[in-house]
């Protein structure tokens, strides 16, 4: 099963607002998902993000890959950072 992190819409018709989520690559945008990592309105004036960093780094670290929009959420919250780090101190 090829798991990805990728956003899940959810809001009213011209306001949407996202859910982050773990969920299996053949299964439609909207439809069942594994876990809920975090949300992110873009709506807000300061682009609401909230994540749970211990989800997100086990689903990383069990091979999940994040969609390009999750990637840059995810760098931009640090998370794609700790990651890499962890990934390099594996390697040693």
């Amino acid at each position: 099963m090829a798991v990805k992190l990728r956003l899940m819409r959810m809001g009213a018709k011209k306001r949407p607002s996202y859910r982050i989520v773990a969920t299996d690559s053949r299964r439609p945008r909207d439809g069942k998902y594994l876990e809920l990592i975090g949300t992110y309105n873009p709506i807000a004036l300061d682009n609401q993000v909230k994540v749970d960093e211990e989800k997100a780094l086990k689903w990383l670290n069990t091979g999940a890959i994040p969609s390009d929009t999750v990637r840059n959420i995810l760098s931009k919250e640090g998370i794609m950072k700790k990651f890499a780090d962890s990934k390099v101190k594996k390697d040693k």
